[in-house]
């Protein structure tokens, strides 16, 4: 496993060791003692699984607020995205930056996201599956969501007329919402 640089120090694009011959490949997308080499210590406690039926869906941006917090693992298993992620902690010099990566069953890449970023993606191609490791259990009432085309952050999603749930659709702005990260305390 490579790490390949992102803008934020702790955010890690990892580009596993992937054997392919005339029957296919194999790669682990998961093997604890190689990750603590890369300096990922979590200890991931669930694995999450989303589809995506449609080209042009946005999720996001979401994360979850101590002491629910969750750090994850991403990778997809099906199609291709374009995974947005921000950093959220007050105080950090990247406060309110935010970074983008291709995710794609092809290029096989897996993407470690620390708490105090939130986590959004839009979908590259019909058929999206994305498969998540999270180091917290899933606790609603720290379920939070913040509108993915915040004109204060600006990302560029470039779509027209994104599919979007109820929830992201009515998400409020970042700066409406409390973030519950400061930089250096909780991340």
């Amino acid at each position: 496993m490579k790490i390949i640089k992102t803008i934020f120090d702790s955010v890690l694009l990892i580009k596993p060791q992937v054997f392919e011959d005339n029957r296919g490949f194999f790669f682990e997308s998961y093997q604890k003692e190689k990750l603590l080499t890369l300096g990922i210590s979590n200890d991931f406690i669930q694995d999450n699984q989303s589809f995506s039926k449609d080209a042009d869906t946005i999720r996001g941006m979401h994360f979850q607020s101590p002491p629910h917090a969750q750090a994850k693992l991403i990778r997809v298993i099906g199609g291709a995205i374009l995974n947005v992620v921000i950093d959220i902690r007050k105080g950090s010099p990247s406060f309110k930056k935010y970074d983008t990566f291709e995710l794609s069953s092809e290029n096989k890449l897996l993407l470690y996201l620390p708490i105090g970023f939130a986590n959004g993606f839009k979908t590259l191609e019909a058929d999206c599956e994305i498969q998540y490791k999270v180091d917290n259990y899933y606790a609603p009432e720290f379920d939070n969501s913040f509108a993915y085309n915040d004109s204060e952050i600006g990302i560029k999603w470039d779509v027209q007329s994104p599919i979007l749930s109820e929830r992201d659709a009515k998400a409020p702005r970042l700066e409406e919402i409390q973030t519950p990260f400061v930089y250096g305390e909780n991340s």
